[in-house]
C-alpha cells in the first residue's frame, strides 16, 4: 500500500472507508498494469501542495465563527490545477485530497491540459444565511488568492455550490487583482463569462457514455429502466436528459428519500415538484415512497448514483441488480463492492469518465473566457460530446487490449499519460 502523505490527514470514516486509500488502490493497481517505476509512484501518489486556512466569519447574529477551508492541489504536470469546491459536514481533508488525485486522471483521461485539485469547506450550506455564505465565500477565497488563478488552479462548483458561488470568488479574485479576471473559475453565471451547457454538462456527459455502453450491447436509450440515486445538478440533469431520449425512469431520490413508479415518473413534472416544495420528492401523485437503501437494490437496467461516495459496499453489493452502474458521482462504489461486481460481469462505467463532462465543458469555458469568445450552445454540447465519447471508445479499447476491467483501463491511460508527461517534463532540479 502506499504510504500516506505527509500531511495532517484525519481518521478513516465511521465505516473504516477511506476514500484516499480506495484512490491510491486504483493508483498502484494501474502502475502495476503499467510496470511503472517505484518513484514514479511515488510521485503520483503525494500531491503537490496541501492548504488549510482559517475561515473567520461574523453570522447574522453577530456572533464569530471560525471555520477550516481546504485545497489540495495533487499535480500540474498537465498544466494548471482543475477542481470543485464542496460544501459539505462530510468533507475532510482525505476525502479532498482523494478527490483531488481522481481529478489529475480524470483530466488526463479526456486529453484535457489540466492537473486535479480539489476544495471544500465542512458546512451545511442550509444552515447558513445567502449572507453568511457569501461572506464564509469571499474570505475563503481571500485567504486562498496566492494559491488560484486562471494559470494555477481553477476551481468549479461542486456539492454545497453553484455558479452563485463562483460569481462571489472571481468577483473577490478580481477585486484583488485590480482588474476582471473570469477566468479563476469557471461553472460562473453567463453574465460574467460563464458557458452555455455547463449547467448540465455533468449530467449530459453521463447520459452519453451510458448510450455508448447500450450501444455497444446492440441497445438504445430507448424504454431502458434506469434507477437514479440525486436529483440535483447532475442527478437531475441527467434523469431529465434520459426522459427525452426516452428512458424509462423507475425511481429517483434525494437525501430524504426517493419515489418510485415502475410504469416510470413523469420527469419534468417530478422536477416542477420538486422545486415547488423544497427539493422533497415524496407524495408525488402515482408514485410509492423508497429509501435510498432500497433504490440502489431495484432491478433496472442501469443505476445511476449520482450523490455521495460510498454508496455501494460490501455489505449491499450482493443485493445491487443493475446490469449497467454509471458513477455520476465521484467513489459511490467502495473498492470491496467494485471487486465483487467486475466479477459478476456487471457493466461498471467507473466516475473519471462516466461524471467527466462537468470538467470538460468548464475547460471549454475556460477557453472561451481566455480567448474572450463565447459559443452557442450547440457548438459547446457537440464539443464535450467529441471528447466524451472519444475517452469512451480509448477505454473500450484499453479494455480490450489489456484484458482489464473499464475502470482499471481507464486509469491505466489517465495514470499512464501523466506519467508519460512526468518523464518527458524531468525532475527538477
Amino acid at each position: 500500500m502506499i504510504a500516506t502523505p505527509t500531511m495532517p490527514l484525519e481518521a478513516a470514516t465511521p465505516a473504516h472507508i477511506c476514500p484516499f486509500d480506495q484512490a491510491c488502490s486504483y493508483l498502484e493497481a494501474a502502475a502495476k498494469e503499467l510496470r511503472l517505476d517505484q518513484g514514479v509512484l511515488e510521485i503520483l501518489s503525494h500531491p503537490r501542495k496541501v492548504v488549510t486556512v482559517s475561515i473567520p466569519v461574523k453570522l447574522d447574529n453577530g456572533e464569530i465563527r471560525v471555520l477550516a477551508g481546504h485545497r489540495v492541489q495533487h499535480s500540474d504536470i498537465l498544466g494548471p490545477y482543475k477542481g470543485g469546491i464542496r460544501y459539505h459536514p462530510a468533507v475532510t481533508l482525505r476525502e479532498v485530497s482523494a478527490l483531488a488525485m481522481l481529478m489529475t486522471w480524470k483530466c488526463a483521461l479526456l486529453g484535457i491540459p489540466y492537473g486535479g485539485a480539489k476544495g471544500g469547506i465542512a458546512i451545511a450550506p442550509e444552515n447558513y444565511s445567502v449572507g453568511e455564505l457569501e461572506r464564509i465565500t469571499r474570505r475563503y477565497t481571500s485567504e486562498l488568492i496566492k494559491d488560484i488563478g486562471p494559470s494555477v488552479d481553477i476551481p468549479a462548483p461542486d456539492m454545497g455550490t453553484s455558479a452563485r458561488e463562483m460569481a462571489w470568488m472571481m468577483d473577490t479574485y478580481s477585486v484583488n487583482m485590480g482588474h476582471a479576471v473570469p477566468g479563476v473559475v469557471t461553472g460562473k453565471p453567463l453574465s460574467v463569462g460563464g458557458s452555455l451547457g455547463r449547467e448540465k454538462a455533468t449530467g449530459r456527459g453521463t447520459m452519453i457514455i451510458v448510450r455508448e455502453a447500450l450501444a455497444d450491447q446492440g441497445r438504445t436509450l430507448a424504454g431502458i429502466r434506469v434507477v437514479i440515486q440525486g436529483f440535483g445538478n447532475v442527478g437531475g440533469a441527467a434523469a431529465e436528459l434520459l426522459y427525452e431520449a426516452g428512458a424509462k425512469i423507475i425511481a429517483v431520490s434525494t437525501a430524504t428519500g426517493g419515489v418510485y413508479a415502475a410504469d416510470g415518473l413523469d420527469i419534468p413534472a417530478l422536477k416542477a415538484y420538486a422545486a415547488e416544495n423544497h427539493h422533497n420528492l415524496l407524495n408525488f401523485p402515482h408514485t410509492r415512497a423508497i429509501s435510498n437503501a432500497e433504490l440502489l437494490t431495484l432491478p433496472c437496467d442501469v443505476l445511476i448514483p449520482a450523490a455521495l461516495e460510498n454508496q455501494i459496499t460490501a455489505e449491499n453489493v450482493d443485493q445491487v441488480q443493475a446490469q449497467i452502474i454509471a458513477e455520476a458521482a465521484n467513489g459511490p462504489i467502495t473498492l470491496e463492492a467494485n471487486r465483487v461486481l467486475e466479477a459478476r460481469g456487471v457493466t461498471v462505467l467507473p466516475d473519471i469518465l462516466a461524471n467527466a463532462g462537468g470538467v470538460v465543458v468548464s475547460y471549454l469555458e475556460w477557453v472561451q473566457g481566455l480567448s474572450y469568445l463565447f459559443w452557442d450552445e450547440e457548438r459547446v454540447n457537440r464539443e464535450m460530446e467529441h471528447l466524451m465519447v472519444q475517452a469512451y471508445r480509448q477505454v473500450i479499447q484499453q479494455s480490450q487490449m489489456r484484458q482489464v476491467p473499464l475502470r482499471l483501463a481507464a486509469y491505466t491511460l489517465g495514470v499512464g499519460r501523466v506519467a508519460q508527461a512526468l518523464s518527458d517534463r524531468g525532475l527538477y532540479p
